[in-house]
């Protein structure tokens, strides 16, 4: 079968001297955690003591290298994301173990926002229509974990999604296993819009096509996963998007030996764009204009910052900004009281119209108050089915009513200023991760 279903863009040199971000995820105990560990054994990333103190019955238990709180171990699960750090002689990568419960689905979205990359797994042996071909010669259902964390990843732009059919060696005919999953996964990537970077077979156990190639196996001929991820490229920053800034913190004197000559010093990361000095600023929500009289980067030295990095910036005259206000390009987003957006639903209790949450964009709180629920996801047949409430893990379209203006645009132009998050205003707990879409 084709190994890679929809090449990802190939990673520059620039590319491959930056740390990639990736997550695993997908359903419960599918060997996500045991993937890392293979990774993190096989890239030599792991002391001789540590894999020591992971031995189970003569084999070391590779999951436990990365499920670190003793509730997981206990339980055999992950349950918070655990971040692990290695590199090799092409690259360094952050990895962030996601859960596959379902109901800990708002950790791996919290993961997934900031990734450059998903490897989903997919375990062999759960599917049975795998080990034989079905009666009608249709593929198979996918797990509902395998689809809504590979939707999510979708949705949350996540740059390069890769499936890794996991436990091949544990089913008769690994070769048939992979080729119907493969096809599963190729008809639902395409009904659903995700483009798919690669489909890879692996043991995670074994070792086999994770750092080790194994030729040939399920017909496989294509670079191993850690081949892949060495070639991926990372998530560009919003540079062709105006600029954008979410203030995080005010120095009101600036102690630096600068040119502030004691004007305040207005701190945070530049979401999108760049900042210079002369450029023109529109403070939101005060709608006071100034222009930039100095830019520091993160050492404090003089120079112009583009997106992604911190800053702190300097303006001409005194104007009111506080944390949670925003630096904008004038006239380049107008504000809007009025959301319409997609949504991960990530609380117990249902999502119903006339309900109010605080809303957080960048730093900035406002209150948001649900008009409708027009449609939920049905993660099954991927359609859009009319709706009044979202239950707990739901992906759905709303209406938010907006307290005060934000300036907002669809997260697909931008993932800075179209991404929020609703909190319950009673239990402070993330409540939904909130999508914007064009009106």
């Amino acid at each position: 079968m084709n190994t890679l279903a929809a090449p990802a863009q190939q990673a520059t040199d620039g590319d491959t001297g930056t740390a990639l971000r990736f997550i695993t995820c997908g359903s419960v105990d599918d060997g996500k955690s045991t993937l890392i560990g293979r990774l993190l054994v096989d890239s030599k990333a792991v002391l001789q003591d540590q894999l020591a103190g992971v031995q189970r019955g003569g084999s070391a238990d590779l999951a436990l290298l990365t499920d670190g709180l003793s509730a997981e171990r206990e339980q055999g699960i992950t349950i918070d994301v655990a971040y692990r750090y290695f590199s090799t002689a092409r690259r360094k990568f952050i990895i962030g173990d996601a859960p596959g419960h379902e109901q800990y689905t708002r950790n791996m979205v919290t993961a997934a926002s900031s990734a450059d990359a998903a490897v989903v797994l997919v375990d062999a042996t759960k599917l049975p229509w795998a080990s034989e071909p079905p009666a009608d010669a249709r593929p198979g259902a996918l797990l509902p974990q395998t689809r809504r964390h590979a939707l999510l990843a979708h949705l949350l732009r996540v740059q390069s999604i890769v499936f890794a059919v996991n436990k091949l060696d544990a089913v008769q005919d690994p070769a048939g296993a992979f080729e119907r999953i493969g096809a599963a996964l190729q008809a639902f990537a395409g009904a659903a819009g995700v483009q798919v970077a690669a489909i890879v077979p692996v043991s995670a156990l074994e070792g086999w096509n994770v750092a080790e190639r194994r030729d040939g196996w399920c017909g496989y001929q294509g670079p191993t996963l850690l081949e892949l991820l060495e070639s991926l490229p990372v998530t560009a920053p919003d540079d062709a998007v105006p600029f954008a800034f979410p203030v995080q913190w005010v120095e009101k004197f600036s102690s630096s030996a600068d040119t502030s000559r004691g004007r305040r010093v207005f701190w945070g990361r530049v979401a999108s764009g760049q900042v210079l000095p002369g450029q023109a600023v529109e403070i939101l929500p005060g709608g006071q204009t100034a222009t930039v009289a100095q830019v520091l980067d993160h050492a404090r030295t003089p120079r112009n910052v583009g997106a992604g990095r911190s800053a702190g910036i300097v303006l001409d005259r005194e104007v009111d900004v506080s944390r949670g206000d925003w630096l904008l390009a004038p006239g380049a987003v107008q504000p809007a009281s009025e959301l319409h957006a997609t949504i991960a639903w990530l609380d117990d209790e249902p999502l119903v119209a006339g309900r109010v949450y605080w809303a957080l964009q960048g730093h900035r709180w406002v209150k948001a108050k649900v008009q409708r629920v027009t449609s939920r996801l049905d993660i099954g047949t991927l359609a859009a089915e009319p709706a009044e409430r979202l239950e707990a893990n739901a992906i759905g379209e709303v209406v938010l009513a907006l307290q005060q203006p934000l300036a907002v645009l669809p997260f697909a132009q931008s993932r800075s200023l179209g991404a929020l998050v609703l909190v319950d205003t009673a239990t402070h707990r993330t409540a939904g991760a909130v999508l914007a879409r064009a009106g």
